[in-house]
């Protein structure tokens, strides 16, 4: 196995992150009473309970790195998130920054950034 690091995120109620996640591909790894893993292929996150999380003054974020960005955003689409710049979850188009990278961006349930980052 390769060395590896896995985000650990903040989740509100499981049952509602499971479900959020589940209309993007990911699956249930493991699940107690404080701790959530998820998988998607090869990508992992990792939740943490965090009952009072306020979404909207979350600071929270972490990168996937993605082979098709497109393929993962059209998903977000399907499952019904909404391109919009308010409220959560969101989206955010993939785009070209200064970086040189394509990056889009989700805003989960709980007010997590994660940006869609596509590899070179």
């Amino acid at each position: 196995m390769t060395d590896q690091a896995t985000p650990n995120l903040p989740a509100r109620d499981f049952d509602a992150t499971i479900g959020f996640y589940a209309a993007l591909g990911f699956v249930t790894a493991y699940r107690d009473e404080s701790w959530l893993i998820l998988n998607h292929g090869e990508l992992t996150l990792e939740f943490f309970r965090y009952a009072d999380l306020d979404p909207a003054s979350s600071s929270f974020s972490c990168c996937l790195r993605l082979d098709d960005v497109d393929h993962f955003y059209a998903a977000c689409l399907t499952a019904g998130i909404p391109e919009t710049r308010r409220g959560w979850p969101r989206l955010h188009p993939p785009m070209v920054e200064d970086s040189g990278l394509r990056i889009g961006y989700l805003i989960d349930l709980d007010g997590t950034l994660l940006r869609l980052v596509q590899n070179p």
